[in-house]
């Protein structure tokens, strides 16, 4: 017989700027699909919080450093930066309204709440690649993970942020020696160059075993000093 579990039951549906956002339960995981995307779930998280750690080592012992996250997602890399007393403040910029939202007061609290209530943690509600041009604030790392790669992207205008003028602008928020890390489902050797023509330095890719399937990556490297 069937489990009522598994047909996925939807707890929320928006349209936002960018498209359909959905929030659903399936079984006892939440699930973001984004124009009938999936983009995470709550099943793990060792990806999001190893983009953090990942970052924060880079720094070599900075102290109190600031740190962008780009993209809020199931709130694991907020509530992972969060726990740890290094990080001196944590801006998240994400541009779904509903997202925030589902943090707020929605069924995410559950995952965000006390890195919400945390005196270091914003969040804005602003589109990272606008933001990382506009803004007059920088930071000692930046972790993306609004994708589901540099090549795979959630909609058409994100690829911007991998280009090298979207490069330009993560360099351009990043304090001297600060860190850019980008999630993605699967290395890319051809994002790896790009980085380095970007003017980046110390570009290397970490491989993150999951439960099923290839590795996910986290693409590391360093603004110049």
């Amino acid at each position: 017989m069937s489990s009522s579990y598994d047909i996925p039951e939807v707890l929320d549906r928006r349209e936002g700027p960018h498209g359909e956002v959905v929030l659903r339960r399936h079984g006892g995981l939440l699930q973001i699909i984004a124009n009938g995307c999936f983009l995470m779930d709550t099943s793990d998280g060792r990806s999001e919080r190893r983009l953090v750690d990942a970052a924060l080592g880079a720094l070599d012992g900075r102290p109190d450093p600031h740190l962008l996250l780009g993209g809020l997602g199931v709130g694991f890399s907020l509530a992972h930066a969060a726990a740890n007393p290094r990080w001196g403040r944590i801006t998240v910029v994400e541009r779904e309204r509903a997202v925030i939202d589902w943090h707020r007061d929605g069924p995410l609290a559950a995952f965000s709440a006390a890195a919400l209530a945390d005196p270091r943690a914003d969040v804005l509600e602003a589109d990272l690649l606008a933001y990382v041009n506009e803004t007059s604030a920088t930071f000692d790392a930046l972790c993306l993970d609004i994708d589901n790669g540099p090549g795979w992207t959630v909609t058409e205008d994100n690829a911007g942020l991998y280009s090298p003028a979207g490069l330009a602008g993560c360099a351009r928020v990043l304090r001297p020696r600060g860190v850019l890390a980008v999630w993605s489902a699967q290395p890319s050797a051809e994002f790896e160059e790009t980085l380095w023509n970007a003017g980046f330095q110390q570009v290397r890719t970490e491989e993150i075993p999951v439960a099923r399937g290839v590795p996910d990556v986290v693409h590391l490297c360093v603004r110049p000093g």
